[in-house]
């Protein structure tokens, strides 16, 4: 995807591009459509992208989200967000609820023993 849009108002380009260029030199082989999410628009050349699919292109997960949302290919989504990182404040509930957990296996234990 390249992006074309205004500041404030995105809108990208699908495009085709070789694994020797790099993504910042800005040169393309082919325009294979744009999607627009803030005016929610789409226009994808579906038969192009299968094509090239066919010969082997890879497309991005997001690319792959938007595919499968307009039913060109299909299957599942991918999942495109980073995972959360945990908060302090989870990671030492955690803890504390791992030091209490041995401490009252081992009174249930002394219990049993004593029975």
């Amino acid at each position: 995807m390249q992006r074309v849009g205004k500041k404030h108002d995105p809108s990208f380009r699908v495009v085709l591009t070789d694994s020797a260029r790099a993504a910042r030199s800005g040169s393309v082989n082919e325009v294979l459509g744009f999607y627009s999410a803030k005016r929610e628009q789409t226009k994808l050349s579906g038969d192009k992208i299968k094509e090239w699919m066919a010969k082997g292109a890879q497309v991005s997960d997001t690319v792959h989200n938007i595919l499968v949302k307009e039913k060109i290919i299909k299957g599942p989504k991918k999942n495109v967000l980073p995972p959360k990182k945990k908060t302090a404040e989870e990671a030492k509930a955690k803890e504390a609820a791992m030091k209490t957990k041995p401490a009252e296996k081992s009174e249930e234990k002394k219990e049993e023993a004593a029975k």
